[in-house]
């Protein structure tokens, strides 16, 4: 928007900011760039996700490299990794 027709409408439209510095305003924006929204939301949770299945895949891979049959990841790994989550996050593997 042209400066002059921005300072149009703060007057029509904003009578009450008209005598507001510069510093209100800057911050403002800023509060208004730092709101969460929901693109960043989806992108953290989408994040998580990802980083989940990377970890079953790696173990995956890791039980094919050693020839051992994938029944090793049920009776050998995931109790291992669920004793792993309770001892270094302190909460059961369920939670996380």
């Amino acid at each position: 928007m042209k400066p002059s027709k921005l300072q149009d409408h703060l007057r029509r439209c904003h009578p009450d900011k008209t005598e507001k510095d510069l510093k209100y305003f800057q911050t403002l924006k800023d509060k208004f760039q730092k709101r969460p929204t929901l693109d960043r939301m989806f992108a953290s949770m989408s994040q998580r996700n990802d980083d989940g299945l990377r970890a079953s895949y790696n173990i995956s891979l890791l039980i094919a490299k050693s020839g051992k049959p994938h029944t090793i990841g049920e009776k050998l790994i995931l109790p291992a990794v669920e004793e792993v989550l309770k001892t270094v996050l302190h909460k059961p593997a369920s939670d996380t």
